[in-house]
C-alpha cells in the first residue's frame, strides 16, 4: 500500500554529525528549488521541531522567513525570551513576537473542562497567528516542523485502521490563506531531528527539550486556570526543572513537571495559618508515549526540591509525588 511521503526504505538513519551535515545540505537545495525568492511563513513555538525547521530555513532562505512566536501566557518561564534570543537576536531572523497573554486567559476564564480548555487554546492560536499572517504582504509558503511519526499517525487508511491522531501543527488556517506547504523534517524521527538540530548549531537544551504539550501550562493548571496559580505553576515547574538539570536527571527522565490542582490545604507558615496549593511531581519515562513507567528520584533531592518550592513559590504549601504509571494513569493529569 503506498503512503503519501513514505519514508525511502534504503534511506539511512541519521544519528552521526556528518549524517546530519548531509541532510542538512540536501534540504538547503531542495527548499531554495522550491521556495525560489518566494516568502515563507513559520509558526515558532520554540519547540524542537519547530526550532530546527526555522533555523534549517534560516540557513537555506535567510530573510526570506518570516516566523511567528505566540505567547499565549501558558508558557514555562523564560521560554518566550529564550525563542526571542536565540531567533531574533542570535540568527538576526525575521521574528514577529505576539504578547496574546490577556486575551487567552481572558477566555480561559472559569473554563474548568480539559477538553473545552485544549479547543478554546487551540482555535485561539489558529486565529492570532492567521491574524497575523494576513498583515504579511506577498507570503506563498507555510512551513511546519512536521516529522515522520506524525505523518504515520495521521494516515487513516493504513492496514484498514483508524488514524492514531491527527497532526495539523498550525492546521485548520481560514480558507482564505492558501499556502504550499515546506516540511523539510517529514521523513525524520525526532532522535534524528535532535542530531540534525545540533549540527544546525542550537543549543543542547533546546534541541533536547522537554516534550510540551500544544495547550502548555493550561493543562497543567488543573481545573479554572486562574494568574496567581499559574504563576505559582510555573515557578515551581522552573525549579523542579533546575534541579534535575543540576542533579544529572534531565536527561535521564523522559518527562518531567508539575501540576497544581484547584485545591487548598492548610499549613502552617511564621507560626500561622497558611492555605496553599499542592505542587504535583510527575516524572516518567516512555518508548512510544503509549506506556510509561515511574522514573524513582532520591529522597534527598525530593526533599531539597520541596524545601526549595514550599519556601520560594507563593501560594505552594505542599509537594506531592504522583507514583501512577501509565495505564493507568496517562501521562498528563488533563
Amino acid at each position: 500500500m503506498y503512503l503519501p511521503n513514505k519514508r525511502p526504505d534504503d534511506m539511512e538513519r541519521i544519528t552521526t554529525p556528518e549524517l546530519a551535515q548531509a541532510f542538512i545540505e540536501k534540504q538547503v537545495k531542495l527548499v531554495q528549488e522550491q521556495v525560489g525568492d518566494k516568502k515563507v511563513l513559520l509558526a515558532l513555538s520554540g519547540g524542537v521541531d519547530s526550532s530546527v525547521v526555522a533555523a534549517l530555513l534560516i540557513k537555506a532562505i535567510g530573510k526570506q522567513l518570516t516566523c511567528v512566536h505566540v505567547n499565549h501566557g501558558l508558557m514555562r518561564k523564560n521560554e518566550s525570551e529564550s525563542v526571542i534570543e536565540m531567533f531574533q537576536n542570535g540568527m538576526d531572523a525575521n521574528l514577529i513576537y505576539v504578547d496574546a497573554t490577556d486575551h487567552f486567559l481572558g477566555l480561559l476564564a472559569g473554563v474548568s473542562d480539559p477538553e473545552r480548555k485544549r479547543k478554546i487554546i487551540g482555535k485561539e492560536f489558529i486565529t492570532v497567528f492567521a491574524d497575523e499572517a494576513r498583515k504579511l504582504e506577498d507570503i506563498t509558503f507555510l512551513a511546519q516542523g512536521t516529522i515522520y511519526p506524525d505523518i504515520l499517525e495521521s494516515i487513516e487508511a493504513a492496514a484498514g485502521k483508524k488514524a492514531v491522531k491527527s497532526h495539523h501543527n498550525v492546521g485548520g488556517l481560514p480558507e482564505d490563506l492558501k499556502f504550499e506547504l515546506v516540511e523539510p523534517l517529514r521523513l525524520l524521527y525526532k532522535d534524528e531531528v535532535r542530531v540534525v538540530g545540533e549540527a544546525l548549531g542550537l543549543p543542547h537544551s533546546m534541541v533536547y527539550r522537554q516534550p510540551f504539550p500544544g495547550p502548555g501550562l493550561g493543562v497543567r493548571c488543573l481545573g479554572a486556570i486562574t494568574r496567581d496559580r499559574l504563576e505559582a505553576l510555573r515557578e515551581a515547574d522552573a525549579i523542579l526543572r533546575e534541579e534535575f538539570d543540576k542533579n544529572g536527571l534531565a536527561e535521564k527522565v523522559w518527562q518531567y513537571f508539575i501540576a497544581v490542582p484547584d485545591i487548598k490545604s492548610v499549613g502552617v507558615k511564621d507560626e500561622s495559618r497558611y492555605e496553599g496549593w499542592p505542587a504535583i511531581i510527575r516524572a516518567i519515562n516512555t518508548k512510544d508515549a503509549m506506556t510509561a513507567t515511574i522514573e524513582e528520584i532520591p529522597y534527598p533531592i525530593l526533599h531539597h526540591i520541596t524545601d526549595r518550592i514550599t519556601h520560594e513559590v507563593p501560594g505552594i504549601n505542599r509537594v506531592l509525588l504522583d507514583l501512577t504509571p501509565k495505564p493507568i494513569g496517562t501521562i498528563e493529569w488533563e
